[in-house]
């Protein structure tokens, strides 16, 4: 979207994160299905629906203008997130990356190949979600565009149905029309599995936390995710499973990026104050193990 948009992507590429400590450890290579596919292929079927998405709801008069206090913010928690991307997948560097916020109930947010990021008002104003929590949730979004999970699974779909000795010639002539049609023609409505899942949690927190979020904030989102599945499941629980074992992974993370946030305030982990929630019935979580405050 060059300069009009987020920013000039030649301006991101410049940027240079400050040194900061490791991180999460233990996330491997990406999956070697992706070299199945030509990311430049993806990413470009992402743009495109992208593009008419956005194209769509502001005919509808559902698509936020940029002026607006909710895409301002997103701009903002993005601006501070995306400097990190790289250490993910080198590729994010010249990513002409865009934010987009619908005007919609449904509580879901999602982050398209090619680094094309949509949130709906209804995730932001029924889990009345704070700047943290937010960036937990595009750092998770953003994650599976830099690890570049839906790549693999097209790989994987196509694998299934033609056979390895034909997805190379396939994706080599360059024809977008038939194959969006047949692998993935809509890259939202198809489900990462639980691997993918954990692994965009990581790499979401890692992110989330060298841009200057809480990570334990993600402990308290999804406590608010369950709460908002007490009904009908809301659409971002369909594609992302919740749970105890999700809360407790995040918990077991903690101790690695932890370190990471503090040192963006300026202090160390130990001397952070609990993160507290804005909804009364979820207790405060406090440092590194990340155990709700007695």
């Amino acid at each position: 979207m060059g300069c009009t948009g987020l920013f000039c992507t030649a301006a991101f590429g410049q940027q240079t994160a400050p040194a900061q400590p490791d991180g999460v450890q233990g996330v491997g290579e990406r999956s070697k299905w992706t070299r199945l596919v030509p990311a430049a292929q993806v990413e470009k079927m992402g743009a495109q629906q992208f593009a008419q998405m956005s194209a769509d709801a502001r005919n509808k008069g559902a698509l936020l203008p940029r002026d607006h206090p909710q895409v301002q913010r997103l701009d903002a928690i993005a601006k501070r997130m995306l400097p990190f991307a790289p250490r993910w997948n080198e590729r994010a560097r010249q990513w002409p990356w865009e934010v987009q916020v619908f005007n919609s109930p449904q509580i879901n947010a999602f982050c398209m190949p090619g680094g094309k990021i949509g949130f709906y008002t209804g995730i932001l104003d029924k889990l009345k979600l704070t700047d943290d929590e937010v960036g937990m949730i595009m750092g998770h979004e953003v994650a599976h565009a830099l690890r570049e999970h839906a790549r693999e699974r097209m790989a994987k779909q196509a694998g299934m149905s033609l056979g390895a000795s034909a997805i190379s010639s396939l994706f080599g002539l360059g024809d977008l029309g038939r194959l969006g049609v047949d692998f993935g023609a809509n890259l939202l409505a198809n489900k990462n599995s639980r691997e993918d899942e954990t692994e965009a949690d990581v790499v979401g927190l890692d992110l989330a936390a060298r841009a200057g979020f809480d990570p334990r904030s993600g402990v308290v989102l999804w406590q608010k995710m369950a709460l908002a599945a007490g009904g009908s499941p809301p659409q971002w629980l369909s594609t992302h499973p919740a749970g105890e074992n999700r809360i407790a992974e995040i918990k077991r993370r903690l101790p690695q990026v932890m370190p990471l946030y503090a040192q963006t305030r300026s202090t160390t982990a130990d001397k952070l104050p609990p993160y507290t929630s804005n909804f009364p019935n979820i207790a405060p979580v406090s440092l590194l193990a990340g155990q709700a405050l007695a």
